[in-house]
């Protein structure tokens, strides 16, 4: 799942928009035609969709009104079309809001971070430079995604959501992988190994997942 689907049918605009988004550490999928974008919607789904008014074939009003039709995914429309009768059509089509071109970066940036915080806030947790969003089961470090396999997944996820507590081996081992798990406990090891070479900046020197001495870990 994209974070965000740009629809915009300017390749320019729209990769310029892209880029500004990405480096705010979205997932950020450029669609150039409302056809396009309901494909990717439909396959892959999205969590906001920023979106045009004047595409090719499709117009954005069609490609809004089909949306809102199936679930309530945030809508920002961004338009050069300013006339009142516009943006009353995009807000009863079910719209979220609607900026007009050409706009301030920061506004439209400020509006999308506005969003993920009211809608998606309980579903991602941040330590530092490391997201995880418990619901497309992605972790991004610097906003570039890490590939985790499940139990990696479960033991970073378990280990941020208990952000500055020491948590025990035994705990850990158990929350993980079972009391009446087969696998031996130095599993356990390894895995904090993994994670610290896929999330450290110096794995050996690790400034998120640390050792406890005689305990166990805790992540900062």
């Amino acid at each position: 799942m994209a974070d965000i689907i740009v629809v915009e049918d300017n390749e320019e605009i729209g990769g310029l928009l892209q880029d500004f988004l990405i480096a705010e550490g979205y997932d950020v999928y450029l669609a150039l035609t409302g056809e396009e974008a309901l494909e990717v919607y439909g396959t892959d789904g999205a969590k906001l969709i920023i979106l045009d008014i004047m595409l090719p074939g499709m117009d954005g009003f069609a490609v809004c009104k089909n949306i809102r039709e199936k679930d309530n995914t945030p809508i920002i429309i961004v338009s050069a079309k300013d006339a009142k009768e516009d943006k009353l059509n995009g807000i009863m089509l079910g719209a979220d809001d609607y900026i007009e071109k050409p706009y301030d970066i920061d506004i439209l940036i400020a509006k999308v971070k506005g969003i993920f915080a009211r809608r998606y806030s309980a579903d991602e947790i941040v330590c530092g430079d490391i997201k995880l969003d418990k619901v497309s089961r992605r972790v991004k470090k610097n906003g570039v995604e890490v590939s985790l396999n499940v139990k990696e997944f479960a033991l970073l996820l378990y280990l941020m959501e208990n952000k500055d507590k020491v948590i025990s081996k035994d705990e850990l081992f158990n929350k993980i992988w079972g009391f009446d798990s087969d696998s031996e406990p130095q599993t356990l090891t390894v895995h904090i190994k993994w994670l610290r070479e896929k999330l450290e900046n110096d794995p050996k020197k690790p400034a998120h997942i640390q050792t406890v001495w005689g305990v166990g870990y805790k992540m900062c």
